[in-house]
């Protein structure tokens, strides 16, 4: 394994909604995924965040888990309806209370906290005013941002503003595969949009708290064409600005990118000043990484999107049917530092879901090698990555624990630490003690 500096950051990442459980708890308020869980033929098999991995009442034991493997930095989401039930006015102080412990905890262990704001869990009630697609919700969220930085940011020095506001627009409002479940294709512009200033109004309000290291977190794929037709090219330059384009361009050169190929003149919903906002420097840039993406032209002249999914062949997959190709994520970090000037890089997120097996009766552990392999192969392609100039600081390994996987409920299993879904024990898989080798040899 190649070697990485000793400062180097090394740990892994969860999301609120996907651990905490405790939804009706201490004042917490509804979100979008708490009603989308409750709509029939939403989530497979009915499953909730209702329990999830029962983090909010154990996270001592998760954090001490952490500890155990070495790990010197920890990825979490502040849910905002338990911050704020309805999104908006006094913060309810329980909610803060929690996660005041959490970041204890983590400094009691010498863990750095990277908090992220906001990862899909809106308020319901901020959805039913028109969430992302509504130009006040961006103002909402910083409002919110200034409420969690007063109480956390003593302690406190990374603060992400979203989680992928791709995927929040593309799988929630454009799809209707996530909360809250709207499928309208392009008209879905909007979110993304009000997603990006509700980032560039995050981080002035942070800023101006004294917020010292903002950061904005996404997900990211290398696009190829499936051939050298120019019609498969076409589409799979139409797909980079869709997914990656539409989300780096703004914030990183103030401006949009051409969305012709869909029929859009430009994105809607941008006023005066907005730009300047969502291009505010940062101080890093989180880059969430599962595979690449193959594209080709539509199959006829009445598609409703410019490209389609050709998909990746000849490689491994993961059980969620993912193509295993790490040398896409030293495609991805060397690309995009070519084509951006990109602050301090953090790979916010990766990993992979297998269905691994359950402990052992003598609780001798999880054996799960393809994960060690994954984890082995991409964090290899981030040296090469950073043999090749890209300033990558940190790796966080998704997930810490075994979760609410979204739509597809309890079915796929991303964590480094078995949990039994049924009584919330946990067991650290063989790739936990990998990882935790890996870790105390870099150092």
């Amino acid at each position: 394994m190649p070697r990485f500096p000793a400062d180097f950051l090394w740990g892994t990442a969860t999301a609120a909604y996907q651990i905490e459980g405790a939804v009706d708890e201490d004042g917490r308020g509804r979100s979008t995924w708490d009603t989308f869980c409750a709509e029939p033929g939403r989530v497979r098999d009915g499953h909730t965040g209702e329990v999830a991995c029962d983090h909010y009442h154990r996270y001592r034991e998760d954090v001490a888990i952490m500890a155990e493997l070495g790990l010197n930095a920890y990825r979490f989401s502040v849910s905002w309806p338990r911050v704020q039930p309805g999104g908006t006015g006094t913060p309810n102080a329980k909610g803060l209370d929690f996660y005041d412990r959490l970041v204890d905890e983590l400094a009691a262990h010498g863990i750095t906290p990277f908090l992220t704001l906001h990862h899909w869990d809106l308020p319901q009630e901020l959805e039913d005013a028109g969430g992302w697609l509504v130009r006040d919700t961006a103002y909402r969220f910083a409002d919110y941002a200034q409420l969690v930085h007063a109480r956390l940011g003593d302690r406190v020095a990374h603060w992400t503003t979203l989680n992928e506001p791709f995927v929040q627009m593309a799988f929630g409002y454009a799809l209707g595969v996530h909360a809250p479940g709207k499928a309208l294709l392009m008209d879905a512009l909007p979110a993304a949009h009000h997603l990006l200033l509700a980032h560039g109004l995050g981080t002035a309000a942070l800023r101006a708290a004294g917020a010292s290291r903002i950061l904005l977190t996404n997900n990211h794929t290398p696009v190829r064409p499936a051939s050298a037709d120019p019609a498969d090219i076409a589409a799979a330059d139409a797909y980079d600005a869709l997914h990656n384009r539409l989300f780096l361009d703004p914030v990183f050169e103030g401006r949009y990118p051409d969305l012709t190929a869909y029929g859009v003149s430009e994105v809607p919903g941008v006023a005066d000043g907005d730009l300047g906002l969502i291009s505010a420097p940062l101080d890093g840039f989180g880059v969430n990484y599962y595979n690449p993406t193959r594209i080709a032209a539509p199959e006829g002249p009445d598609a409703a999107l410019p490209f389609t999914d050709a998909g990746i062949t000849g490689v491994p997959r993961t059980g969620f049917d993912w193509p295993v190709v790490p040398e896409g994520l030293t495609d991805l970090l060397v690309d995009l530092n070519t084509r951006y000037d990109l602050p301090p890089v953090y790979i916010t997120e990766n990993g992979c879901s297998y269905p691994d097996p359950d402990p052992g009766p003598s609780d001798t552990g999880v054996p799960d090698p393809e994960r060690i392999a994954y984890l082995d192969s991409h964090i290899r392609a981030v040296a090469a990555a950073r043999a090749a100039g890209v300033d990558v600081r940190g790796y966080l390994v998704w997930s810490l624990l075994d979760n609410f996987e979204w739509a597809e409920g309890y079915h796929q299993r991303f964590g480094l630490v078995h949990v039994d879904f049924a009584t919330g024990k946990r067991t650290p898989k063989a790739s936990a003690h990998w990882y935790r080798d890996l870790v105390a040899a870099m150092r």
